[in-house]
């Protein structure tokens, strides 16, 4: 009698029922040992496990290792609870059934199938075949339901992902919703704080370190929260490094603004995860509370771009680095100390003034703080007496002329990018049908990729927009209370100059101009000023 060296093999994906006891782990070991009893001429040797893996892929831990041994000639049979077990893949099932099994000697049972290649079925009977394409059919249809579920959750502003981000919590009620948590929110605001004010990222990390607060990993694991497997923020004692805070920073989700499906997998046969293009991310306003205000939010970002270097054995940002323009060339002033008796004295100039033929003069840091903190004042008391001759105008109406600007616009928008999407649909068939070659078919495609992005971009801050407009944030005229917090400021600071100012252009060694931030909303401002006074005139 022949004696055959066995290892029982169990799978069980995430789709599985996990509530179905014919489908557990324990009762999968259960029946093959029950086969085995039945049977003396089989000796188990070994169990592999894949809990929580696709049929439909065949790259798992468990299975490779079988393959190994059967490669090592330390087993020579397979036993499987169903063949939906070894896989749900019709063609790579047959395969190994067919091939490869025979070409190593190994038999084959798949117990509720009654599938057992040293008797009566040898894997090509037309049974087997039926049986692995309708276990592929069974996973092509959960994939499809389960892609359709989470799209639509997705749309909703319903949070799917596994893990929440740092500063929130899944709800105890709703787990797709996200909920604050105060200790963890409470850092993000300091993170962007000190950002502001013109921390770097890789010093913020040494703060936070310093003074012993946890980082994000070791945070969740202190209070027994799910968080990502692997990598470096799981290994022992990982500490906040800048690209953690970076991340932080970066993340729109404290905003309130539920961005998913950033990623996925082609189709339910592949396994690798691809980025997907940013149009077809889901993009969902206001899904929760936020912990950042948008303004803040957007000035980070906006600092990202400016020049951020600090003075040697400093962590603070020069106070005008990255905003200030040479009027003359455009090219961005730098800084630069020069010593004169036992003092040092502060200028910025032009670094690539004489290369472009341009004599901009050096202006000392001092004359230029003094004459920008005056204008910005100026600019100050300018806001808060706009927002005092605004006070009696109808903001009911205002508000409602500007429902149907943003509707209007948001209509022609959507109406433009219908019309892209249809010149996109017709590429192929002008493909096909030979109107268009394989070189001009990538090109109009890209070409009607980019508009059909710009397009969603602008409707997406149409949108924005629009909402803030029908919730009334617009008629509070935030803009300006963003102005009056600083208008007992009697220094400028970098705090100040990141939130108040766009750019600083030097026009010459005695004029400057400085472009504001928010200064459409200023401007709209100030025409609808214009319009109250020619109607009351």
């Amino acid at each position: 009698m022949q004696i055959y060296h066995a290892t029982m093999y169990i799978r069980l994906s995430y789709t599985d029922d996990r509530g179905n006891e014919s489908d557990s782990v324990g009762n999968q070991r259960k029946l093959i040992e029950d086969f085995v009893r039945q049977n003396p001429e089989i000796e188990i040797v070994s169990e592999k496990i894949d809990d929580g893996y696709s049929g439909v892929i065949f790259d798992r831990p468990a299975f490779n290792e079988m393959m190994r041994d059967v490669e090592d000639g330390k087993i020579n049979c397979v036993i499987v609870k169903d063949l939906s077990r070894l896989g749900r893949e019709y063609i790579e099932t047959g395969r190994f059934l067919r091939r490869v099994f025979p070409a190593y000697g190994v038999r084959f049972i798949a117990i509720n199938d009654n599938i057992d290649t040293a008797k009566d079925m040898n894997g090509d009977d037309l049974a087997v075949s039926v049986k692995n394409i309708m276990n592929e059919a069974y996973s092509r249809d959960i994939s499809i339901k389960t892609r359709s579920s989470l799209e639509t959750k997705r749309k909703n502003g319903d949070f799917v992902g596994a893990f929440a981000v740092y500063g929130y919590r899944k709800s105890e009620e709703n787990k797709n919703r996200l909920v604050i948590d105060e200790y963890a929110a409470a850092v993000v605001k300091d993170i962007f704080r000190m950002r502001l004010e013109g921390v770097s990222a890789a010093k913020i990390a040494e703060g936070l370190n310093r003074q012993g607060i946890p980082s994000p990993i070791a945070y969740k694991k202190e209070q027994g929260l799910p968080y990502a497997k692997g990598g470096y923020a799981d290994k022992e004692g990982a500490k906040w490094s800048a690209t953690t805070i970076i991340r932080i920073l970066k993340d729109e989700t404290y905003t309130g603004t539920l961005i998913q499906g950033k990623k996925g997998t082609p189709n339910y046969k592949m396994k690798q995860v691809l980025e997907k293009p940013e149009e077809e991310w889901l993009r969902v306003e206001n899904a929760h509370d936020w912990i950042i205000p948008r303004h803040d939010f957007d000035l980070v970002k906006r600092i990202k771009n400016l020049d951020t270097r600090t003075a040697p054995g400093s962590d603070r940002v020069y106070l005008f680095s990255g905003i200030l323009i040479c009027g003359c060339c455009g090219s961005r002033m730098t800084r630069k100390t020069v010593p004169y008796k036992d003092k040092q004295y502060y200028y910025y100039y032009c670094p690539s003034g004489k290369k472009r033929g341009c004599h901009m003069p050096a202006i000392k840091e001092a004359e230029l703080t003094g004459c920008a903190l005056g204008i910005v004042k100026s600019h100050i008391d300018n806001v808060a007496s706009l927002e005092a001759m605004l006070s009696g105008i109808d903001q009911d109406r205002l508000n409602r002329e500007q429902v149907k600007r943003y509707t209007g616009r948001i209509g022609s928008s959507e109406k433009r990018l219908e019309q892209i999407n249809g010149f996109k649909a017709s590429l192929y068939e002008n493909l096909v049908g030979g109107v268009l070659s394989k070189e001009e078919f990538l090109t109009l495609k890209n070409k009607y990729s980019d508009e059909a992005r710009q397009v969603g971009e602008t409707i997406a801050n149409l949108q924005r927009d629009l909402d803030d407009v029908m919730e009334n944030r617009s008629g509070k005229n935030q803009w300006m209370e963003h102005f009056k917090r600083f208008s007992s400021m009697e220094e400028l600071d970098r705090k100040a100059v990141i939130q108040l100012i766009q750019s600083i252009c030097i026009i010459d060694k005695n004029n400057i101009e400085i472009s504001f931030n928010y200064q459409s909303e200023f401007d709209k401002a100030m025409s609808m000023l214009a319009v109250r006074e020619r109607r009351a005139g």
